[in-house]
């Protein structure tokens, strides 16, 4: 991709139409961007707008009320990494001088009594819920409608790498899946609209699925340039992360991006589509050849986003839990994403 390209609109109605040939050329649409790219947009993915504008505005009602309301549902007073993220809670990124963003995280929502909740797992377990009426019902329902959009669209992807139907989504009955609701906001004493909000990252579970309003997310292109991702409000836009490209033994791309601060206020709502904790992720067998090795060794996708967690989170780096700190496999130093170091051209 180059500066000029605009990423691939794919429709993916095909994939609920039961014509198999139909449903291959969407797969193989996505998959040749998953491997050129690592972004592309998909249309007519069945989520209707007026849903998508019923989340943004619970979103938007929530971040509205008092911070003393909001930190009673912060994040560092849950046991399984859910509720609020206030703008004190800074991430370790280079380029994000000026991140200012608040936000609220929820998952797939599991019972008090579910049993790896109740054994300390750091990223399974109940939501927490604010006492904001419709809060609940509203983001529920879409976190409901755009999990189905993104199994679907990893089912496409089994296809088009010709892999046994289910290898892919058999390892996502219990997902560490994340939906994120931020409200980012440029500081008053901020005036260069083309400084960091979200600094430059890829993302660590399998595929996101982020819907655009507004401007400001960027994309490196293999030449290490950054361009942007137009607004297109019918459509997803779908990047590849981290989970995925190990899995495909780097056949599809975990492509770096970030966020500017373009406009005084923003909000976003991305959902990561992750494999279940316990998954072992490695490159699959069939993706294995004399001509092209294993580029990956295993790892556990719950300790890979663990050990992220612990560089986007100061609450987490202040328990260092000793479960959690193990899992960055090296206590004194910084945590690092070995995804990321194709930034700065230190690789492609």
């Amino acid at each position: 991709m180059s500066n000029t390209d605009v990423l691939p609109v794919i429709d993916i109605s095909p994939l609920l139409s039961g014509d198999e040939a139909a449903i291959r050329r969407a797969a193989d649409e996505m998959g040749e961007a998953a491997r050129e790219v690592g972004f592309f947009y998909v249309a007519n993915h069945g989520i209707s707008l007026s849903m998508i504008e019923s989340a943004y505005g619970a979103a938007e009602e929530f971040f509205a009320q008092p911070d003393e309301v909001k930190r009673a549902y912060y994040i560092g007073d849950s046991l399984n990494h859910r509720g609020y993220v206030p703008f004190t809670e800074k991430g370790d990124y280079a380029d994000e001088v000026n991140r200012n963003y608040e936000a609220f995280d929820l998952a797939l929502d599991l019972p008090h009594d579910d049993p790896d909740y109740l054994a300390g797992n750091l990223l399974l377990g109940p939501n927490v819920w604010p006492s904001l009426p419709g809060f609940r019902e509203r983001i529920g329902a879409y976190y409901a409608a755009v999990s189905e959009v993104g199994r679907r669209i990893c089912g496409a992807l089994e296809l088009h790498l010709d892999l046994p139907k289910g290898d892919l989504t058999r390892q996502m009955t219990k997902p560490i899946s994340q939906l994120r609701l931020l409200h980012y906001v440029r500081a008053r004493a901020v005036t260069e609209t083309k400084s960091v909000n979200m600094g430059a990252h890829t993302d660590y579970e399998c595929l996101t699925l982020l819907h655009q309003r507004q401007k400001g997310l960027q994309v490196m292109t293999r030449q290490d340039e950054w361009v942007d991702v137009p607004v297109k409000p019918d459509a997803y836009v779908i990047n590849i992360g981290d989970m995925l490209e190990a899995w495909t033994n780097g056949a599809f791309r975990s492509t770096p991006h970030r966020v500017l601060n373009l406009s005084p206020e923003r909000f976003s709502m991305p959902y990561f589509v992750a494999a279940n904790y316990d998954t072992v992720i490695k490159p699959f067998p069939s993706l294995i050849s004399p001509k092209n090795p294993p580029r990956y060794e295993g790892f556990k996708a719950g300790l890979h986003l663990e050990r992220m967690l612990l560089r986007d989170f100061p609450y987490l780096r202040e328990r260092r839990g000793e479960r959690i700190w193990s899992a960055t496999k090296d206590h004194t130093g910084p945590v690092q994403n070995p995804f990321e170091k194709r930034m700065n051209g230190l690789g492609s």
